[in-house]
């Protein structure tokens, strides 16, 4: 695990304008064959949470999860992993708004459109309707932010909104909220209840 985590940063730099050889050299020391792309850190934990629920080692299986830092970085992650870069097999998640980059990217590359799956809204929404808002409060009262919850909702800007919607802009408001939950909402629910775009892109890999 420690060496595929060097990996991703090792990814993360060369993305960032460093030299593409550390990558290169894990890629090949590791066996990587697939890079799962997902715009952020939440998407990676509720990944990486199903996987273990469902006794999956992605990294023994040489699949990497990637956090890209954002849908339109997509095309930067696909020349460099894809078929113009490092030759990895491509799949992920992207949110129904930001497919449009996603498309963009991936037709440049001429890599498949079959690996990737999408939210519609974005993961958060996808588990919270999932579970549903009742118990995704009960997760919140048991992590300590039904207060926070409670004074978030009475606000002006909130009032109208559904409370899913609601939940789900709760879940951004504090940094590092949206990963822990992303983790714990994989967690509370039950297998028959996973949303498809993450039970599919499990299934794929």
């Amino acid at each position: 695990m420690a060496d595929m985590r060097a990996f991703r940063d090792a990814v993360t730099s060369w993305a960032a304008g460093s030299s593409g050889e550390p990558a290169t050299e894990l890629a090949e020391r590791l066996r990587v064959r697939t890079a799962v792309l997902l715009e952020g850190p939440s998407d990676l934990a509720a990944v990486e949470t199903l996987a273990a629920r469902r006794g999956r080692d992605l990294p023994s299986e040489g699949v990497c999860a990637m956090p890209m830092g954002g849908a339109m970085s997509i095309g930067r992650y696909v020349g460099l992993l894809g078929p113009p870069g490092l030759g990895l097999r491509l799949a992920g998640l992207c949110d129904e708004g930001e497919q449009r980059f996603y498309d963009r990217g991936l037709e440049r590359a001429r890599v498949p459109r079959h690996g990737f799956f999408v939210c519609v809204t974005d993961l958060e929404d996808e588990l919270i309707r999932a579970l549903g808002v009742p118990r995704v409060e009960e997760i919140v009262e048991a992590e300590g932010d039904l207060l926070a919850w409670q004074i978030f909702v009475r606000q002006p800007a909130q009032q109208g909104r559904p409370p899913e919607q609601q939940m789900r802009r709760f879940l951004g408001t504090k940094r590092g909220r949206k990963i822990r939950y992303g983790r714990l909402l994989v967690e509370a629910l039950a297998p028959e209840r996973v949303p498809a775009p993450l039970d599919n892109l499990l299934a794929s890999l």
